[in-house]
């Protein structure tokens, strides 16, 4: 063969071979969350992955799994302890079956803003700090970001303006020890419902109310099965984004930089997206037949706050140091 000849091949299978250590060097992430197109934890994920890709220049790229279809809540948690999902993010608690004072996080009526909630769960905070160290002990995870998802609200299929309105009514708790105990603060029998499995839950009467964020009570079109919303705000809904540590230790530096930094923009990017839509959402659910109602008709925000802390101060007794490092926060 001639030199002419060579020269072509040669270089062809440089390039076979450039393509082989790309695609050896380029790590895929799985990301698992619940959310339904149209919530905002949906949006959170797709631009999040899409930055880390630039911002990795193609290093890491992420293969997104909504709406639980890598399985619920506990599935999912477990998937990432043990490595067969990359990362994930949701309610701080759904991390407690590992380290039970992590869902000091959602406790209701502790932050005193959305601003004051996303600072306290900063993962470089001293309070996510320490959890962090727990969590990687115990599970193998740690937290990498979160996302400010919106206040949450109770909506039922009748008014709802005092904890005496929900007393022994079924509601639906997430499948977390804290959302029962918070629920039954809120006087009602606490039933435990995926959100997969929410709506047809409320349509059957299994359940009578549920909260959520303005958001989700819209992308899961909730008002087809519900009539009221009392806006309570009782918790502002913070989602942590956690990953398998092993997943994150095989990472470059510079690829664990780039992440952190993202999800701390997009983070910002959350809170702002959850302030600028609440009256347009409000305004949405009211055209779509929901009635809205505020301290102004008669909700005794007062009398959920006094029952729900009283309930959470009884049943987790051991969070009050770190309530008082979260209030700490400035």
């Amino acid at each position: 063969m001639t030199l002419k000849h060579r020269f072509p091949l040669a270089l062809a299978a440089a390039f076979v071979l450039g393509l082989a250590s790309a695609s050896v060097s380029a790590t895929t992430l799985r990301y698992a969350h619940v959310g339904a197109e149209g919530d905002a934890q949906t949006r959170f994920a797709s631009e999040a992955s899409a930055a880390i890709e630039e911002a990795t220049n193609g290093g890491v790229s992420i293969t997104i799994f909504p709406a639980s279809q890598l399985g619920g809540v506990a599935e999912m948690v477990d998937g990432v302890s043990l490595g067969s999902i990359s990362m994930a993010h949701h309610e701080f608690a759904s991390l407690a079956q590992s380290v039970p004072d992590i869902a000091v996080f959602n406790a209701p009526f502790i932050y005193r803003d959305a601003e004051h909630a996303l600072r306290a769960t900063d993962p470089t905070s001293p309070v996510i700090s320490e959890m962090n160290e727990q969590l990687i002990e115990e599970a193998g995870m740690r937290i990498i970001g979160r996302m400010y998802r919106g206040a949450r609200h109770i909506t039922a299929n009748f008014p709802v303006t005092s904890p005496d309105d929900l007393a022994g009514k079924p509601f639906r708790a997430v499948p977390l020890d804290i959302w029962i105990s918070m629920v039954r603060g809120f006087g009602a029998d606490p039933t435990p419902v995926e959100v997969s499995e929410l709506p047809t839950s409320l349509m059957t009467g299994l359940v009578v109310g549920q909260e959520n964020p303005l958001t989700m009570i819209r992308s899961d079109n909730l008002h087809e099965v519900q009539s009221h919303v009392s806006m309570t705000g009782h918790m502002h809904s913070i989602l942590a984004v956690f990953i398998n540590e092993n997943v994150w230790q095989s990472l470059d530096e510079e690829y664990q930089e780039a992440i952190t930094n993202v999800l701390t923009e997009k983070a910002e990017e959350s809170l702002r997206w959850a302030q600028e839509t609440e009256e347009e959402l409000i305004e949405e659910l009211t055209q779509r037949g929901m009635t809205i109602i505020t301290e102004e008709d008669g909700l005794d925000i007062d009398a959920f706050r006094e029952q729900v802390l009283a309930q959470i101060n009884r049943d987790y007794p051991n969070f009050e140091p770190y309530i008082e490092m979260i209030g700490e926060v400035e």
